[in-house]
């Protein structure tokens, strides 16, 4: 069942460039939410940036996506695409040409009213190099992104300004993907002015239109983010202020949460404590699970030796005990075996990936000219189970004579490394690994094995680049008719079997979520699990007392 509601989702985009643009829906307020109130949420890290044409991790993204909007958005809870600042669009009958109408009276936080220009300048700024964001590649299909990209252009020749509420886009290909990529936060509406006053800092002082607004950033103790008095859907956000402290270790917040101090630990329930809180009736009725389109993997750098060596990846991709990495995380996952996760469309059924075969591993280790190893690193986010499952990584890696020095660091500093092409040779990436951000296999390929995420500040950490693969994937995307939707997917598992083939990565396992929230904390459960305002939707989130 789920896997075919999957499916039907990842069509969702082709069905809609065949069909045309849906009737716009009126906002459906919860009639049990109490408006006002205020909530706690923690982490253990500082946050990075608020800027979305930058912030790009677990820990912001959520955030991001409260304080600006973009054209297209979701029904919250869901991955059912639905207008967000465009009132209605228009799609052309070859699908390379999107006119969107945008609502009258949005206002940004700075009280200015949104128009057409700066739609124009929020997607020319998030596709100009000088911005270095991991998500430029997502806006490849436009015309002139090639120009932006290679700095021959300031501006796409693709986005026009039809008149102050309406913006044209035009694609020099079809693209399955695109409303779901105006949905992303890389595709938000900034203001111009805001981040031309702000410079390098408007991620430290963010201007958007969204639900919230950053009232108070104390850099490594909290951010307090305030309703936006004046947003664009009526009788939202229902709470007052969220404050998010920072620089809290997961299991004193749990310990918070359990004294009514905290409603959300937005780290999650440390590893250690799960069977613990499980095997409590009263905690146990304050988790919430829900499924994600996740994988967890290890990166191998191909660009720092001796990952350029093709039988040296695969020996590590054979040596790691991916059974017994489960364990560590209490049954929460299960092995992967490939990129996408099991129920993506696109996953290849039957396929079983490397085997965990240690002298196999070592016999290619041999044949790569390293009999008796080699020594390298490995980096990994600083918050449990990350270390731990560094360990077992790292024990594996031993047993086939490769000596790997842990390098356990908070996540900015891990994405960081990642993000320059001769720093980190190893990545573990759990605590930022990939969660889908649209349901389409396509999302698992672009930013972090695609050419154009192998940059800096980029995503690809392997900074694997294989062009004719590139090529099949733009070829896979242009096909936008709903009969085809099949071919579609069938051209994506080809492209993921031809990279478990090149090896770049170590898939190890995909991984079932699980959050808690405090017993005053109202909405739907879906809204802390949320698959796109990962990981909490906090513009439907109210409290109860």
């Amino acid at each position: 069942m789920k896997n075919c509601l999957l499916n039907t989702v990842a069509a969702s985009a082709i069905a809609i460039m065949t069909a045309g643009a849906p009737a716009i829906a009126a906002e459906m307020l919860d009639p049990n939410a109490k408006p006002g109130g205020d909530i706690v949420v923690t982490y253990k890290d500082d946050v990075a940036t608020l800027d979305p044409a930058i912030g790009y991790d677990w820990q912001n993204w959520s955030m991001i996506k409260s304080l600006f909007d973009g054209l297209m958005d979701y029904e919250p809870g869901t991955t059912n695409l639905r207008p967000g600042l465009a009132e209605s669009y228009e799609i052309a009958e070859d699908g390379q040409a999107f006119t969107f109408k945008l609502r009258s009276g949005v206002k940004f936080h700075n009280g200015r009213e949104m128009t057409a220009e700066d739609v124009k300048y929020s997607l020319d700024r998030v596709t100009n190099p000088a911005t270095q964001s991991p998500g430029a590649g997502f806006f490849g299909s436009i015309k002139g992104y090639d120009q932006m990209a290679d700095g021959s252009a300031t501006a796409l020749e693709g986005v026009s300004v039809v008149d102050p509420m309406t913006i044209k886009i035009e694609l020099s290909r079809p693209d399955a993907t695109f409303l779901h990529v105006m949905a992303l936060n890389f595709a938000s509406i900034v203001a111009k002015e805001a981040v031309m006053e702000a410079g390098d800092d408007f991620g430290k002082s963010p201007v958007g239109t969204g639900a919230f607004k950053l009232e108070e950033w104390t850099i490594g103790q909290k951010l307090v983010f305030a309703k936006n008095a004046d947003y664009w859907r009526k009788g939202l956000p229902y709470l007052d202020t969220i404050t998010f402290e920072v620089g809290q270790e997961p299991i004193v917040a749990l310990l918070r949460l359990q004294k009514g101090e905290v409603d959300i630990p937005g780290d999650g329930i440390p590893p250690a404590k799960f069977q613990e809180v499980m095997a409590d009736p009263e905690q146990k009725a304050r988790v919430i699970e829900g499924g994600q389109l996740h994988t967890g993997y290890i990166t191998l750098n191909v660009k720092m030796p001796p990952f350029d060596n093709l039988d040296v990846r695969k020996a590590v991709n054979m040596a790691i005990n991916k059974e017994r990495i489960t364990q560590v995380i209490n049954g929460r996952a299960v092995p992967a075996t490939q990129p996408l996760p099991p129920t993506m469309p696109g996953y290849t059924d039957g396929y079983d990936g490397y085997p965990f075969d240690p002298d196999g591993a070592k016999a290619l280790l041999a044949k790569a000219g390293f009999p008796d190893g080699f020594e390298t690193e490995l980096f990994v986010m600083n918050t449990d189970p990350n270390p731990r499952i560094a360990q077992a990584i790292q024990q594996d890696l031993a047993n086939i004579g490769i000596k790997a020095a842990i390098q356990s660091l908070a996540s900015a500093n891990v994405i960081a490394a990642g993000g320059e092409e001769d720093q980190a040779p190893m990545i573990w990436s759990g605590g930022m690994a990939w969660i889908a951000d649209f349901p389409d296999a396509s999302n698992f390929y672009g930013p972090i094995l695609g050419c154009d995420g192998a940059t800096v500040g980029g995503w690809n950490w392997s900074w694997y680049c294989n062009e004719e693969l590139d090529a099949m994937a733009t070829k896979a995307d242009s096909i936008t008719e709903a009969s085809m939707v099949d071919d579609r997917l069938k051209m994506w598992s080809d492209i993921y079997m031809a990279v478990m083939e090149d090896a770049p990565w170590v898939p190890v396992f995909n991984e079932q979520r699980f959050t808690m929230k405090s017993k005053r904390m109202g909405g739907a459960d879906a809204l802390y699990v949320d698959p796109v305002s990962i990981p909490i939707n906090y513009d439907y989130a109210y409290v109860t007392e």
